[in-house]
């Protein structure tokens, strides 16, 4: 963990991959924003066509489409999109007719056809979906480019985002202006393949289906299926034995759905809900059967050629058959020929498909390299053959050249698909918690739970009461409504050591039970559980991009025709130097020539170069990173945030629940009134009884103790039950609450004002406080305890002092932190004399007390002054705009409450060596981010010129192109392998931390 080194990297907060505010209806991704309707009431009686357009080839002709449409009287609004040859009108129904907008269209040139279905009236609006979408075939960064610009040219996408390293794609779509198999299509017309897994739409459900083999078992469905209510819509596919539903979540429920089908079909037919993460990994799987396929023919045919070439001419026998005539051919080159085709034109097939559809789009990738290389080989060796069959004349053939490079980079390939799946094991262990079903508990008439059922855990609803075992998992956030136990959370928030469970706790759903037998009530499911929602924050941090990624991204849309145009040069350049005799006639073989020497270069250098390698090398650390920070209960929300910790100068911490435990107490109380001490204590928990504020709480614990202790004996979820009984009869009635932020509360008890808080709270209403009070508090600051001012009826009635003990792991953290030269700063809203004191306990020279809540962005923004790099570390909730004023805002100890905006980072656990960790993890990231770009950008700046024959006037080596098609292919995968080197982090130890120094 020795001698991290801290690199400075230019640029502030990147903001392209926040989160936006999404626009709700299609009308304003057509172009009309709200403003120019009417008003909501004119949507009513409108009518939405939807139109397939023959002719269109640029966006000029678009344009002429709208134009000639808007001129038509009626006609409301007009959208329409080149890529998918369509056109979206809204119009009056009493001013036009579908015929008109037809007659338009076909006035203006172009040929209209009505789709079926779509002259129907126009339905609500939807909100704004977000689709996930399984993208295969792209191959580099160019790719990724090509898919999100045509993305974002779709009408109704307001967002996309594409990764390659999980080849998927995220869109956030308005579905009254774009459905999903319109998106899948438009992916899949740019040379892709695309299949959604999942939508943010709450009310559609995939379903597999058991025992659905014929059509008269979908005639039986579609029965069952047609009686049930709250059905919106459904879809039957035999082929996949899958029903997509779109149900009314009001009416119906998914498990209600799922039972009718097993009972009216009377068990022949069972549903279950399809995981859409199990088929991301099923596609992972037939992906790479898929390439392993494609190898093996490749091998299958190549190595044939190989040895025929190599091999074969050492073996008399083999030899004298191979050099036998077969007309005016070689019997050699006749099978030589004949297995490359298979391997040129079948096999690599995919290559061509791939090149054509980015070279229609105006886009290059590594698949034009790889077709440009191997067909100049091929056709070369073609023409050789003919020529050689014709003249006499053999020169040399080159086939097993264009095999050979074609296995070897479906050989990289393979291994990427496997190196690509292994990034993503994070998230397949997190989705692995989810138990595969639960225990349902079944009541009777009188309530009372008198069976179980084994159900589907996808089918849990909240409220449900379920019966987990010992040593099964939790099926679903809940609360514990009877039993006792012990729970392992290490998998969903990285604490080690077993968390106690009673009544009334609260369990999180994938968490394993172990001892004892515990009946909760689902509060969360679905998409709604904290597991849930560490895997959609993982999944958004994967997707999203570093802002060290435009590099790659603008390299990868050059690099294609600079590669292209570096292979004419050497071609053309050891052409003219062979033709003119600048280098010795001994450099080209006997049996070759000038031209077929300066081909081999030029075929090298085209196969040599790799763009895939710059385009991996950040979005699979940055998915492993995340992957990792997870299992350690740190979340990061995106490359972004990931790439700016690495910079970090100061870490600004709260006091209250962050160095300290945020478990106050209250340690000391003196009355300066003669009033009772119970009175006293019962007064100032009344004031407090209405404010969330944690010396709140320990002042309401305290009085109730004083009160009460001894006097209830149960267990404590009972206690816990009467204690809220007890408050509403013992506690006095308020009026009038009002809580002061960064001063206390005021409020009124039996028609007179009380006041509690500090010291600036009491003498803003004009109360005069003792020198007794005042020597009191004083030596209450000195001691890093908060004083606690009460005042009745305009006179100081009391004092307490109220302690928070620092957290254990505090001190250390902090020298740490100095170590790895980052600076920290305390902020509070207690007073000077109070912050100082825990400030030198914990060995922090910077504080800033007295501040308001609103304040603490203040001093955020007042550090990054200079361009410094800030961190905020806070609970969350009270430092929500310090969070979001920071350049890494950090939210600890957020526990099942990890939905929380303002921050970058989530730190599950409320343990400060999280914060060294989220750091020491991005630093490490970025460090391997840093080795793998100089690994690809190495490799292509020294492999080119030793591909062009740099060396070959000095050492006689000359890089055959087959042997630069295997240099390609490894490229890839070993920057890939270099991302999987963070799956080994390990984070730091209190007693390494100290070590951490800076070169």
């Amino acid at each position: 963990m020795a001698h991290l080194q801290l690199t400075a990297v230019a640029g502030g907060r990147d903001d392209e991959m926040e989160e936006v505010a999404l626009l709700g209806t299609y009308d304003e991704e057509a172009g009309v924003g709200t403003g120019e309707r009417e008003g909501e009431g004119d949507e009513a009686g409108m009518r939405r066509v939807q139109l397939r357009v023959t002719g269109m080839t640029c966006s000029a002709c678009t344009g002429a489409v709208e134009a000639a449409v808007s001129a038509r009287r009626g006609v409301r609004r007009v959208a329409v999109s080149l890529l998918q040859n369509r056109a979206h009108v809204v119009f009056d129904p009493a001013l036009a007719k579908e015929e008109d907008i037809v007659e338009a269209i076909e006035d203006a040139g172009f040929e209209a056809e009505l789709l079926p279905d779509s002259a129907v009236s126009q339905p609500k609006p939807q909100n704004t979906l977000s689709g996930q979408f399984r993208i295969g075939g792209m191959t580099c960064a160019a790719c990724v480019n090509s898919v999100e610009g045509i993305l974002k040219k779709l009408p109704g996408v307001k967002r996309a985002v594409v990764a390659l390293a999980t080849s998927l794609g995220e869109v956030e779509y308005d579905p009254s202006a774009i459905a999903k198999d319109e998106i899948v299509q438009a992916i899949e017309d740019a040379g892709f393949e695309a299949v959604l897994l999942q939508s943010s739409e709450q009310n559609k459900v995939l379903l597999g289906l058991k025992g659905l083999h014929t059509e008269m078992d979908v005639d039986v469905l579609h029965d069952i299926l047609k009686k049930m209510e709250g059905l919106q819509q459904f879809n039957v596919n035999l082929v996949l034995s899958e029903a997509e539903i779109v149900f009314d979540p009001e009416v119906v429920g998914l498990r209600s759905i799922v039972d009718t089908i097993e009972m009216e079909s009377s068990g022949r037919l069972k549903a279950h809900v399809q995981n859409p993460y199990i088929r991301a990994a099923s596609n992972d799987a037939q992906e790479a059967s898929k390439m392993l396929h494609l190898l093996r023919s490749s091998l299958f045919l190549s190595i044939p050629v190989f040895f025929m070439r190599m091999v074969c001419p050492h073996i008399r026998f083999i030899s004298s058959l191979l050099l036998m005539h077969c007309g005016p051919f070689l019997i050699g080159d006749l099978l030589k020929w004949t297995l490359v085709s298979i391997v040129q034109f079948v096999v690599g097939k995919r290559f061509y498909v791939a090149a054509y559809r980015a070279l229609r789009h105006g886009s290059t990738n590594m698949d034009v390299l790889v077709v440009l290389g191997t067909t100049a080989s091929y056709v070369y060796s073609v023409c050789a053959l003919l020529y050689g069959a014709f003249t006499g004349f053999h020169p040399p053939i080159y086939f097993e050249t264009s095999a050979m490079i074609i296995t070897f980079v479906l050989f990289g390939k393979y291994l990427e698909v496997l190196a690509k799946g292994k990034t993503s094991d994070a998230i397949k262990k997190l989705v692995e918690l989810v138990p595969a079903t639960a225990l349902l508990l079944l009541k009777d008439r009188d309530g009372k739970h008198s069976a179980e059922k084994e159900i589907d855990a996808s089918l849990i609803q909240p409220g449900d009461v379920l019966k987990v075992l010992p040593g099964s998992k939790v099926p679903a956030d809940g609360i514990v409504i009877w039993g006792t136990s012990h729970v392992d959370e290490s998998m969903v928030t990285g604490e080690s050591a077993p968390i106690s469970k009673e009544v009334s706790s609260i369990v999180i759903g994938g968490t394993m039970n172990l001892h004892g037998i515990l009946h909760i009530q689902a509060t969360k499911v679905g998409s709604g559980t904290v597991l849930s929602q560490i895997i959609s924050l993982v999944e958004t941090a994967q997707m999203s991009k570093a802002p060290i990624q435009k590099f790659a991204d603008y390299v990868a849309g050059i690099f294609v025709p600079i590669v292209v145009t570096l292979s004419l040069v050497t071609f053309i350049a050891w052409f003219l130097c062979g033709s003119l005799g600048a280098y010795p006639n001994s450099w080209v073989t006997e049996t070759s020539n000038c031209f077929v020497f300066s081909l081999m270069f030029s075929i090298s250098v085209v196969v040599i170069a790799c763009p895939c390698a710059l385009g991996l090398a950040t979005p699979t650390a940055v998915m492993v990173a995340t992957g990792v920070g997870a299992n350690h209960g740190v979340l990061v929300k995106g490359g972004d945030a990931l790439e700016r910790a690495q910079n970090v100068k100061y870490v600004i911490f709260d006091k209250t629940g962050t160095l300290t435990q945020g478990k106050a107490t209250v340690t000391s109380t003196k009355l300066f009134s003669g009033i009772d001490l119970g009175d006293f204590l019962t007064l100032v928990a009344s004031a407090e009884s209405s404010s969330e504020h944690p010396l709140a709480k320990a002042i309401l614990d305290h009085a109730f103790h004083f009160h009460f202790f001894g006097k209830l004996q149960s267990s404590k979820g009972d206690i816990k039950k009467r204690k809220q009984d007890i408050f509403s009869q013992w506690l006095l009635e308020v009026s009038e609450f009002s809580a002061l932020p960064g001063k206390g509360v005021q409020c009124l008890i039996n028609g007179k004002k009380i006041l509690v808080g500090n010291r600036t709270l009491i003498s803003e209403n004009g109360i005069n406080i003792s020198e007794e009070a005042e020597s009191f508090l004083v030596d209450l600051e000195l001691n890093a305890k908060t004083g606690i001012l009460v005042a009745y009826d305009s006179k100081l009635i009391g004092l307490m002092g109220v302690t928070d003990p620092l957290k254990r792991e505090a001190v250390i953290v902090i020298e740490g932190l100095k170590k790895m030269g980052i600076y920290s700063v305390m902020v509070t809203g207690d007073n000077w004399r109070t912050a100082q004191a825990v400030a030198k306990e914990v060995g922090i020279e910077d504080v800033r007390a007295e501040v308001m809540p609103a304040g603490k962005a203040d001093v955020v923004r007042s550090l990054q002054k200079d361009g410094s790099v800030v961190a905020m570390v806070g609970d969350g909730i009270n430092d929500s705009p310090a969070l979001a004023a920071a350049d890494v805002g950090m939210a600890i100890g957020a526990g099942t409450d990890i939905a929380i905006e303002a921050a970058d980072y989530v730190l599950v656990r409320n343990n400060l060596e999280d914060v060294i960790t989220a750091i020491d993890l991005s630093r490490k990231t970025f460090s391997r981010i840093r080795w793998n770009y100089f690994f690809a950008m190495a490799y292509n700046i020294v492999a080119i010129p030793v591909a062009a024959g740099a060396l070959f006037p000095f050492t006689g080596l000359q890089m055959p192109p087959w042997l630069a098609g295997a240099c390609m292919a490894f490229s890839s995968v070993s920057v890939v392998c270099s991302s999987l080197w963070l799956r080994r982090y390990r984070k730091p130890r209190l007693t390494t931390v100290l070590q951490i120094t800076v070169e």
